[in-house]
C-alpha cells in the first residue's frame, strides 16, 4: 500500500519540467504556449482551489481519487504527459468518456462467453472511465471508478491503436504520472547523434545507480541489482538493459531479450552473441533477416558472426570455450554432461565460478554456454539463482551453498509421470565396467556403431526417421542413448519402445555382456496399448544367468533369481502398476547399485546409437512386411530375397 497523500507533488513536477525545459532546443518549441512552459520551467498550469475541484465533483457526481486531487492542488491539468498525452484534464476539462470513441462496443465483440474480470473490464472501462486525455496521439487515459484500492485510489488506464495491446493499467494517478515521466526519459534518452546529450539531475542519479548495481551483480547480490536495473531500464539509461538482460537470461527468462549496448560491441560479442542467437534459432518460424534488427550499428564482421553462430547453434556443433581456469572447468563440464552426469558438470562450472575472468566492466556472468548443445541444458532457473549468487569477477561476497542435484540416483524415478504423460514403456541396458562409448560394439551391428553427436532424444528420433529407409514389422531396433549410470556403469536407453512382443522378443543382454555383466529392463506396466508386461534378465560372460517376463497376467522365468528381484513379490496383484513399477525399479537399483541420469535423458543431449533387432529372427511360415522407400523400393519386384536385402514378407 502507497499513501499517495505524502507524495511531493510540488518537487516531482517541477523536477520534470525543469528536464523538459532543457530537452527544448531554444527556438524550436512547437507553438506559442510550449514556448512559454519552456521559457517558465513550467509544464503546469495554476493550481486548483478546493473549490474548484469540488464544483469539478458535483458536476461529476463523484469525489475524485486522493492522488488526483492532491496533483490538482498544485496544477490543474498538464501538458507533456510522456510522449504521446500533449494535454491532460484538469477541473475543467475531466469528463466522462461514456464510450464516445466506440470502442467498448468493439471490444466487446471481441469477448467470449467466458471471458474472465479483467477482459470484461477492458471492455466496461470505455463506459464507465472518465476521461483525463485532453489533446494526444490517439492515446486514451482514462480514470475507472470501480477499480478503487482500500484508499480510495481509482486504477488509471491507457491505451492507443497504435500499440496494438490491451489497455495498460496503472495502480492510481501517482504511478500514471510517474510512468508518463518515465516515458518521457525512456524517449529522450534514445537521441539521434549530434544532438545534445540528455542529461540532468535524474539521469545522473540513475547512473550511479547503475554502476552500483553492476558491482552489487558481481557480489552476488543479484535481486538488488535487478531492481535496481529494472529501474534506470524504465527511464531509458544506457546500459541498464544490457547488464539486466544477462541476469534475465540466467533466470530462464528470454522474451525480450536483447543484450541492447552490448552485443554489438565486439568486445562482449563472443558471450552475448550466443544466447541471442540460440533464442532466435528456438523459435524456426522467424525470418533469419529479422536477426539483424537486434544487431543495429554492429560492423560487417560482428553480423557475419552472428550468422555463422547461427548455423552452428542449428546444426548443432557451437562450443562454447572461455579464458583461464574457468575455461578448463567449462572443458570438463562438457565431458561430464555429454555422458549423462549434469549434476557433476554443474558443481565443476560452479566451483570455477570464482576465478571467471569478465570480459569487460559490463560482462556480469558467464553466459555464450547456454547455447553450447550440451552445456545449455544444464540451466535451470534455480541454478541460474546459484550461479548469479556467487562473488565473481574479482568482487568479493557471500558464496551460495551448494544446491541438490537434479538427479535422485536410482532407477525409480521412471515411474514418476513426465510432463505429458508420455514416458509409459521404456527399456534400457546397463553394462557393468565399460565406458558408455563401447556399448555400440556390444549392443549394434557393424554398420551402426558408431555413436551419433549429441542431441535430445527426440531430435535422435527425428533425424533417424528422416534418413530411413527401410521399415520392417519384424524388426526392432532400437534408438538408444548412452551415458554413465553411476559408479561402474553404463547405460543405453530407449524411451519410446516399440510394443512389446514376448513370442518374438529376445533379450540383448548376452551379447552386452562379453566379459562383464549386463542387466535388461524393459518396463510397460503403465502402457496405453496392449497389456502390462515387465522384463528383466541379467548375463555375465556372454551366458543368461536369470531373467523372467510379466505380461499376459503370467510370469515366466528362469535361471535363479535373488529373491530382492524374485517377480513373485511384485507381481501377486498387480492393481497399481506405477506402484509395482516403483518397487521393481527400487529392487534393481538397490540389486546392482545402478542408476540413471532424470536431467540429462529428459532435458539433456547425448550420444545415440541404434542397436540390432531386439527380436529373433522370423522363423518358417511367420508373416511380416518391409516397406521400403526411394529408388530400392523398385527391386521388391515379387518379394524374393536378393543377397543383401535382408528379411522379406514371405
Amino acid at each position: 500500500m502507497t499513501d499517495t497523500t505524502a507524495f511531493d507533488w510540488r518537487r516531482f513536477l517541477l523536477s520534470w519540467s525543469g528536464e523538459w525545459a532543457d530537452s527544448q532546443p531554444e527556438g524550436e518549441t512547437p507553438g506559442e504556449d510550449d514556448e512559454a512552459a519552456r521559457r517558465a520551467r513550467w509544464l503546469g498550469f495554476p493550481p486548483a482551489s478546493e473549490e474548484r475541484i469540488a464544483a469539478m465533483e458535483e458536476r461529476l457526481g463523484r469525489r475524485m481519487s486522493p492522488s488526483y486531487r492532491e496533483f490538482l492542488k498544485v496544477s490543474d491539468g498538464w501538458r507533456h504527459a510522456g510522449g504521446f498525452v500533449w494535454l491532460l484534464a484538469g477541473t475543467t476539462d475531466a469528463r466522462w468518456h461514456n464510450d464516445e470513441s466506440g470502442l467498448g462496443d468493439m471490444f466487446e465483440e471481441y469477448l467470449d462467453e467466458d471471458a474472465g474480470p479483467e477482459e470484461r473490464r477492458e471492455v466496461d472501462i470505455w463506459r464507465r472511465g472518465l476521461q483525463l486525455d485532453v489533446e494526444s496521439d490517439a492515446t486514451h487515459v482514462l480514470m475507472d471508478p470501480e477499480d478503487v484500492d482500500e484508499d480510495g485510489e481509482w486504477a488509471v488506464y491507457t491505451w492507443a491503436s497504435w500499440r496494438a495491446a490491451p489497455p495498460e493499467r496503472h495502480a492510481n494517478f501517482m504511478e500514471f504520472m510517474r510512468d508518463m515521466h518515465r516515458e518521457f526519459h525512456n524517449l529522450q534518452a534514445h537521441r539521434s547523434d549530434g544532438e545534445p546529450v540528455f542529461a540532468n539531475d535524474t539521469t545522473r542519479r540513475l547512473d550511479t545507480l547503475v554502476e552500483e548495481a553492476r558491482l552489487e551483480a558481481l557480489r552476488g547480490r543479484w535481486e538488488q541489482a535487478g531492481k535496481a536495473l529494472d529501474e534506470a531500464k524504465a527511464y531509458g539509461r544506457p546500459r541498464a538493459a544490457g547488464l539486466g538482460d544477462q541476469i534475465r537470461r540466467l533466470l530462464g527468462k528470454t522474451y525480450m531479450v536483447y543484450y541492447d549496448g552490448l552485443v554489438t560491441d565486439p568486445q562482449y560479442a563472443p558471450e552475448l552473441l550466443p544466447p541471442l542467437v540460440a533464442e532466435h534459432a528456438a523459435h524456426s518460424y522467424r525470418d533469419d533477416s529479422t536477426l539483424t534488427f537486434h544487431l543495429r550499428g554492429a560492423d560487417d564482421a560482428l553480423v557475419s558472426l552472428a550468422y555463422a553462430t547461427l548455423d552452428q547453434v542449428r546444426n548443432g556443433t557451437y562450443r562454447y570455450t572461455s579464458a583461464g581456469p574457468f575455461g578448463g572447468a567449462v572443458e570438463r563440464a562438457r565431458e561430464l554432461a555429454r555422458w549423462g552426469d549434469t549434476d557433476g558438470a554443474w558443481r565443476t562450472l560452479m566451483d570455477a565460478v570464482p576465478l571467471w575472468e569478465p570480459l569487460g566492466p559490463d560482462h556480469l556472468v558467464p553466459l555464450g554456454w547456454v547455447a553450447d548443445p550440451v552445456l545449455g541444458p544444464l540451466l535451470t532457473p534455480e541454478r541460474g539463482r546459484e550461479l548469479l549468487s556467487a562473488p565473481r569477477g574479482g568482487q568479493r561476497g557471500e558464496a551460495p551453498g551448494p544446491r541438490a542435484g537434479l538427479d535422485p540416483g536410482h532407477l525409480a524415478w521412471l515411474a514418476e509421470p513426465d510432463p505429458g504423460n508420455n514416458r509409459t514403456s521404456y527399456r534400457f541396458v546397463l553394462v557393468e565396467g565399460v565406458e558408455p562409448e563401447e556399448l555400440p560394439g556390444r549392443l549394434a551391428d557393424e554398420d551402426d556403431a558408431l555413436l551419433n553427436e549429441p542431441m535430445t532424444l527426440w531430435e535422435a528420433r527425428r533425424r533417424s526417421q528422416h534418413h530411413q529407409r527401410e521399415f520392417s514389422s519384424y524388426d526392432d531396433r532400437a534408438l538408444m542413448a548412452v551415458g554413465r549410470a553411476g559408479a561402474g556403469w553404463s547405460f543405453a536407453f530407449d524411451g519410446d519402445a516399440a510394443q512389446f512382443d514376448r513370442q518374438r522378443f529376445s533379450s540383448p543382454a548376452g551379447a552386452a555382456s562379453g566379459g562383464t555383466r549386463a542387466v535388461v529392463v524393459w518396463s510397460g506396466l503403465r502402457t496405453r496399448s496392449g497389456e502390462p508386461f515387465f522384463h528383466l534378465s541379467v548375463a555375465r560372460d556372454g551366458a543368461e544367468q536369470y531373467a523372467f517376463t510379466y505380461a499376459g497376467g503370467e510370469v515366466r522365468s528362469s535361471g535363479e533369481i535373488p529373491r530382492a528381484l524374485d517377480p513373485s513379490r511384485f507381481f501377486g496383484t498387480v492393481e497399481d502398476g506405477a506402484e509395482v513399477e516403483r518397487s521393481l525399479l527400487e529392487a534393481v537399483s538397490g540389486e546392482f547399485g545402478a542408476c540413471l541420469p532424470r536431467h540429462a535423458i529428459a532435458n539433456g543431449r547425448l550420444h545415440t546409437f541404434v542397436t540390432r533387432s531386439w527380436t529373433r529372427p522370423p522363423r518358417d511360415g511367420e508373416t511380416y512386411m518391409v516397406i521400403r522407400l526411394g529408388p530400392e523400393a523398385a527391386r521388391l519386384a515379387d518379394g524374393e530375397r536378393t543377397g543383401d536385402d535382408g528379411p522379406r514378407s514371405r
